[in-house]
């Protein structure tokens, strides 16, 4: 098969042929051992090509044009990767070891300015006594498995919910932890003078 459009890729593809479809996972798995080198072992990239085959076929629609197709497929190839390489981070690490009291939340950062350096950690001790305080257990391991970074789909499969009942719960949450901060006098700009991720959206 030789070099495609980007209009024939997608037509071949809707169409299901096998051999463009085929061609395609090719170019995928190879574009992925070159983004993936040194992150994770050569052979995770044949099945990371096979999932992310299966999302550009379903995704075709999406599909605008900005760039060649095949660097917009790879490019869905490499957030597929990504995705499932920080859900495997997580796969056997239970939610309540990740949200034990300390373990998650924000880290004051170094300043030049000693005191904004104060500022900032009393704003950050307050925002972790109040998840604390403030939250329910689910809002409480919601907040802290995102601020460690955990997967929204890994959060979801340890609670147990989906992915809209999850974001209503964490949405929930930062709202109750925005009230709380302003009746503690921490305004929206001090949150967001604080490290990155502390607020969280």
């Amino acid at each position: 098969m030789g070099e495609q459009t980007d209009s024939e890729w997608l037509a071949l593809l809707a169409a299901r042929d096998g051999a463009a479809v085929a061609v395609l996972r090719d170019r995928l798995c190879r574009g992925l051992l070159k983004a993936l080198a040194g992150r994770a072992d050569p052979s995770a990239a044949e099945d990371f090509a096979q999932e992310a085959t299966l999302r550009v076929l379903d995704r075709l629609a999406d599909f605008r044009g900005d760039s060649r197709f095949l660097t917009w497929a790879l490019a869905v190839a490499t957030r597929v990767a990504f995705s499932e390489l920080r859900k495997a981070r997580y796969r056997d690490v239970s939610l309540d070891t990740l949200t034990a009291a300390g373990a998650a939340g924000p880290q004051p950062a170094a300043a030049d300015d000693p005191a904004a350096a104060l500022d900032r950690a009393a704003a950050i001790d307050t925002l972790r006594r109040l998840i604390d305080t403030a939250l329910t257990d689910r809002q409480r391991a919601v907040i802290r498995a995102e601020l460690d970074g955990v997967p929204q789909a890994v959060i979801a499969d340890r609670l147990g919910t989906n992915r809209n009942a999850l974001y209503k719960l964490g949405h929930d949450a930062r709202m109750k932890l925005k009230a709380a901060l302003e009746a503690a006098g921490i305004s929206a700009d001090d949150v967001r003078a604080m490290p990155a991720g502390a607020s969280n959206g």
